[in-house]
């Protein structure tokens, strides 16, 4: 769902490098001549957290049709290699679509074994359009400024200005970018990361991508299988719902994830006093978001910023501790500040949010086509909303610039592959934003891939954030190329147990709590698909 929970954590001021040009490899078969192939010139970006981070950026095709017309150009970051043994290029990306991807450089390198992560120069960057790259969207800045009208329509009239509000946010995106619209896209993306390859001088790349990041990554190994020598995929979109199905199947995820935090609160009746049955708490949540449409928290958390507070919680659920403090403060004690400050930490759009929405809805709205009368939609959200009310309006209203989107949509590609080396796919049982049939529809799509489950985790991106178990598939896999295989017939080639549940906050804890902390980070990197 939305990307904009996945800017939270900044990587610190990059500054990127120039390029040089070089003669220009030689074109495949049937491929437009490419322009002078730019090499990457590296210069030091380092951060606090990050002290060997190298920056760079690149020129690349607006449109990769057109190689020798118009550039844009792509933010990039690095950690080099320093072992004897170099296997080539690690890409990764945090997926969106919108996320960007410079500050994962760093974090995929600390957190992988020092070993692995020594014999790969590990790349960053954020896609066209996003973050540091230019020029970065950003079509109607302060969409999300609170309060914004309650995401449930309660008449024809809330309806109306609900509608009115995407077609604006629509319109803004095509006045402001019409030339550019047309290559925002995950395919134009797809083809970037070959640039990227070719300037990187490899013949071969190496991806971790996560969230959209899979559907990144399947789009670029369909284009280019030879071009593949791992790829990892963790936490996986769903290819055959590309994209308003897969959103209908994210309401009903997030409803049952939610009911999830709610049974969790009622476990720990004795610390939040919410009550020990979860269809009371339940109850009372959506009590207090009633009680906000009358009067928002602070001014600024009506209804639809308590879903954009208590989302979050649904891609990890490290922030349900704080999460249940502020829902307990609120309903016994008619406190609304840690509710405020939940929001401004979780939940608050800010420019890069806004950026972040601008180019996920640019991606989304052109790589597959989406209802463009607007009964569809109401009907279907309705239908949904009956069942899992928590954010299927919340949802509606986040893609539905979508249906009066100014560019034509594309076809998706079918990524379905039996050309690319073994692909190793990782997903959680019980993940929301990228439910676990899409970990299982790629594995079939992708002839040799194996796939790996966290059984019973509910948390979206299941390595590099303190699940041992799965980091070792993954960390074996970057430095072997080995993957597990299942006997027989069975599906699922190796499982790992979820995490355990986080741990009440104490009322008098402000620091993060443990879980927060362990898992947290790498959830500020991830932009999550909406």
């Amino acid at each position: 769902m939305t990307p904009r929970a996945g800017m939270l954590i900044a990587a610190g001021a990059l500054v990127a490098g120039t390029v040089t040009v070089l003669p220009a490899a030689p074109a495949g078969a049937g491929e437009p001549a490419p322009r002078p192939l730019p090499t990457l010139a590296w210069t030091g970006c380092a951060t606090e957290a990050y002290p060997k981070l190298q920056c760079a950026t690149l020129r690349v095709p607006l449109n990769h049709d057109d190689p020798a017309g118009r550039t844009v150009t792509l933010a990039l970051t690095r950690i080099p290699h320093t072992a004897k043994t170099f296997q080539g290029p690690l890409l990764v990306n945090p997926g969106g679509p919108g996320g960007s991807g410079r500050g994962m450089a760093g974090y995929v390198a600390a957190s992988l074994p020092a070993k692995v992560a020594a014999e790969y120069d590990v790349i960053g960057f954020d896609p066209r359009g996003v973050g540091k790259s230019e020029p970065a969207l950003d079509c109607r800045p302060g969409h999300f400024a609170p309060v914004r009208p309650d995401s449930v329509p309660g008449d024809a009239a809330a309806e109306r200005l609900a509608i009115g509000r995407a077609q604006a946010f629509a319109s803004a995106c095509g006045k402001k970018y019409a030339d550019v619209l047309p290559y925002i896209d995950t395919v134009s993306t797809a083809r970037d990361m070959d640039v990227i390859r070719r300037a990187l001088g490899a013949q071969k790349i190496n991806y971790l991508g996560y969230s959209y990041g899979t559907y990144l990554g399947a789009v670029y190994a369909r284009l280019h299988p030879d071009r593949v020598r791992r790829m990892a995929l963790d936490s996986v979109v769903n290819p055959h719902g590309v994209w308003y199905e897969d959103n209908i199947a994210q309401d009903y995820a997030f409803d049952t994830r939610h009911k999830d935090f709610m049974a969790w609160v009622a476990r720990q009746d004795s610390v939040y006093k919410l009550g020990a049955d979860p269809a009371a708490v339940e109850a009372a949540w959506y009590r207090m978001r009633d009680a906000l449409r009358a009067k928002p928290a602070g001014g600024k958390v009506g209804p639809g910023e308590l879903e954009d507070t208590y989302l979050p919680g649904g891609y990890y659920n490290g922030y349900w501790p704080r999460l249940a403090k502020a829902f307990s403060a609120y309903v016994n004690d008619a406190n609304a500040v840690p509710l405020t400050e939940a929001y401004e930490r979780y939940g608050e759009a800010d420019a890069a949010a806004d950026n972040g929405y601008s180019v996920y809805t640019s991606v989304q709205c052109r790589d597959a086509a989406w209802p463009r009368d607007w009964n569809v939609w109401r009907k279907d959200n309705w239908d949904v909303h009956a069942k899992a009310p928590f954010s299927t309006w919340n949802n509606a209203w986040y893609n539905a610039p979508c249906a009066f989107w100014p560019v034509e949509s594309l076809t998706p590609p079918d990524v379905s592959n039996d050309e690319v080396p073994p692909v190793l796919i990782l997903q959680a049982t019980d993940d929301a934003a990228t439910p676990y049939e899409g970990g299982v529809a790629l594995h079939r799509l992708m002839r040799g891939s194996s796939l790996v489950v966290e059984e019973g985790g509910g948390n979206h991106g299941v390595t590099l954030g303190g699940n041992a178990c799965m980091d070792e598939h993954l960390s074996t896999y970057l430095a072997t190329g080995e993957v597990p295989r299942a006997e027989g017939d069975a599906e699922v080639d190796a499982a790992c147990a979820a995490l355990p549940e986080p741990e009440p906050e104490p009322a008098t804890r402000t620091a993060p709590t443990a879980a927060e902390s362990a898992g947290g980070a790498l959830h500020g990197f991830l932009g999550h698909v909406r």
